[in-house]
């Protein structure tokens, strides 16, 4: 999943990363692996801290509103930490980049990852990878806070808004 994802950072870091004249060309391959690893650790940590269906939610709603949208809130703020922290860029640097890359970044996954014709991503293949495996058990596990079946169905009516 990790190098597909750094190819579509690739593919969408134009004006974030690749043309901004505050990142400097010989960091830009650096930049760009570390908003994949970012991206990457951010949505398992949203997995592990028991927002899967926010993360989930993304993937059947779309980004939509970039401003109210809970993962891309949370996948931005990673980001805007991790290239402050690795290359020393100031806030104002690391934030334009975030906003720049992030939202059809993360449109684009969403995409590719409903295409039936795209086989680049799966929902199934990206879950499974978050989740070390886990699949299945660990989805449900997300959805529950881990607590054993309680309203289970009621989750997954909300994902799909079959409430």
């Amino acid at each position: 999943m990790l190098e597909n994802l750094i190819n579509l950072i690739k593919e969408n870091a134009g004006d974030a990363i690749i043309n901004n004249p505050a990142v400097p060309n010989e960091q830009n391959d650096a930049v760009i692996a570390a908003a994949g690893h970012s991206v990457q650790a951010s949505m398992q940590n949203m997995v592990s801290q028991g927002k899967l269906q926010d993360l989930l939610s993304l993937f059947h709603n779309g980004v939509g509103n970039t401003s109210a949208n809970p993962s891309v809130q949370n996948i931005s703020t990673d980001l805007i930490q991790n290239l402050t922290e690795k290359f020393g860029f100031n806030q104002s640097t690391s934030t334009g980049i975030a906003n720049n890359l992030i939202p059809g970044l993360l449109q684009r996954l969403v995409s590719k990852t409903n295409d039936p014709a795209d086989n680049s991503f799966s929902l199934q293949g990206i879950i499974s990878h978050l989740t070390g495996g886990g699949g299945v058990s660990s989805l449900l596990g997300g959805l529950t806070d881990g607590k054993s079946g309680e309203g289970i169905m009621d989750k997954v009516k909300q994902l799909f808004g079959n409430t």
